[in-house]
């Protein structure tokens, strides 16, 4: 896979900010004030086409981590089917408004392969080592 035919403002393009970096940086289209406690979806304007067989993964900066904003749902799925605009759910949790800049970068595209198989229904699973262990059952440290 070499392009990814992308609709958008020139100055809106997905960029990665070095060449073999996995994720291309999305900006926000306009500027948004999000205040503490509240969420809002920030704009990129950016639509894609994803190759079938692959799907977009949205991630968070971790810049804005620091000024109390995070993606909603941590991460964001984009499948190969959906050519709408890219839009970045991002919730306030700090204790005051916080402005994104028109410009601004909000969050990463990363391509990702995957496979598609279909579920089976069974009775039970085959054991493992680990069985059931969840949510730090492997130990803390």
């Amino acid at each position: 896979m070499e392009e990814i035919d992308t609709v958008c403002a020139a100055d809106m393009l997905p960029v990665r900010a070095h060449e073999a970096d996995a994720g291309a940086d999305l900006k926000a289209a306009r500027d948004v004030a999000i205040r503490r406690g509240d969420t809002a979806k920030v704009s990129t304007g950016v639509r894609v086409s994803i190759p079938e067989g692959c799907f977009g993964l949205l991630a968070a900066r971790s810049s804005l981590c620091g000024r109390g904003l995070m993606m909603l749902s941590g991460v964001g799925i984009i499948d190969s089917g959906y050519t709408g605009e890219i839009q970045v759910p991002l919730a306030n949790v700090g204790n005051r408004t916080q402005h994104v800049a028109a410009g601004e970068r909000i969050a990463q595209l990363i391509i990702v392969p995957c496979e598609l198989p279909t579920f089976r229904r069974v009775d039970e699973l085959e054991d493992t080592e680990r069985g059931e262990g969840g949510f730090g059952s492997t130990g803390v440290e």
